[in-house]
């Protein structure tokens, strides 16, 4: 050690929290809604949010700091990436997801160490064991609503790259296992013309994808189907696609789904699983280790894994090859062929 070093760094992360706690009370208050229909000075502001004086100022400006919102000549306002995607009001809002994350898991991830040293979720299901995340979510309309919406937004960018990278033209028909509100057969139908697909989740999230489905004029070339991946049998189309679902389960139930998804496809068919995947040396794609931890805190046994884990799985499936494609940022897709 020399007068070189200092603890900037490890300050910085061990109160990393502060910033994005400050984002999360933003959402909730509605902060980018509001300045995306005016911009605004303090003192409307406080009015307009409903604050008290003593740290608005401060709340602003840390938002300024933050790079979400713009200040000039007193007048506050929000950068093009927060109007874009922290707007209720546009279909691009992800805040449905924040809004989740700050309801729930912020104060859930206090037990990180707890779950660390038991192996055991630290959600819903400490005071009431037959609950689980997916309860929690589902069982309020208005919630649900929301973070389907904030998967959407979430799953935007992957769901593009998948329209370019993977060869729909080879295929014509295709069905999203767990596709919540319909990010990716919207973006898939609205890219290649020739495909018919389909949305195969629980019933309740049915209206939420239809009217999203419908507000793309797609309605005619993208179904609901209402299932459970677990309980029935995967409906068969040239294409499966599993996004952002098995890190939910542990390995026999991931195993169980990639058997499940094989034995609906016909031969040549292909299986596309998209997740933050995890680097295979395990040291680089931060948000995709932080993404299993969260599934600790979410999960009784569900974790994130590597693009090599899951080609493995997928051969021992049967799957005749199997290949890792990076998307963009911490997403990667898996490609398997039967």
């Amino acid at each position: 050690m020399t007068s070189e070093y200092t603890p900037d760094r490890i300050l910085q992360l061990g109160l990393g929290f502060w910033g994005p706690k400050t984002l999360l009370s933003a959402v909730e208050l509605g902060v980018f809604t509001e300045l995306a229909k005016s911009p605004g000075d303090l003192a409307a502001l406080i009015e307009r949010l409903k604050l008290h004086p003593r740290a608005a100022r401060d709340f602003l400006d840390a938002l300024v700091a933050l790079g979400l919102l713009e200040r000039r000549e007193g007048r506050y306002s929000n950068t093009l990436d927060a109007d874009y995607f922290l707007d209720r009001a546009k279909p691009s809002y992800v805040g449905g997801l924040l809004e989740m994350t700050n309801a729930r898991l912020y104060g859930f991830w206090g037990g990180l160490t707890e779950a660390l040293r038991t192996g055991q979720p630290q959600n819903e299901s400490k005071t009431n064991p037959s609950a689980s995340a997916f309860d929690a979510l589902y069982g309020d309309p208005a919630r649900m609503r929301l973070f389907l919406q904030g998967m959407t937004g979430i799953s935007l960018g992957a769901a593009k790259a998948i329209t370019r990278k993977f060869p729909w033209r080879d295929y014509q028909t295709f069905v999203d296992v767990g596709g919540a509100q319909g990010a990716l057969p919207v973006q898939v139908a609205m890219a290649h013309p020739h495909l018919t697909g389909t949305n195969f989740d629980l019933p309740v999230v049915g209206p939420v994808f239809n009217e999203y489905v419908t507000s793309f004029g797609l309605q005619e070339r993208l179904r609901f189907l209402p299932g459970n991946f677990f309980q029935d049998t995967l409906p068969s189309a040239d294409v499966l696609v599993m996004g952002h679902i098995l890190h939910d389960w542990e390995l026999e139930q991931k195993q169980l789904l990639i058997s499940k998804a094989f034995a609906a496809l016909p031969t040549g068919g292909a299986l596309i699983v998209y997740e933050a995947l995890i680097d295979d040396e395990r040291r680089q794609n931060v948000f995709g280790l932080l993404m299993s931890l969260n599934m600790l805190i979410e999960t009784a046994g569900g974790f994130d894994y590597t693009g090599a884990d899951c080609c493995g799985w997928l051969k021992q499936a049967g799957f005749r090859e199997a290949r890792v494609e990076h998307l963009l940022g911490p997403d990667s897709m898996v490609v398997g062929v039967k």
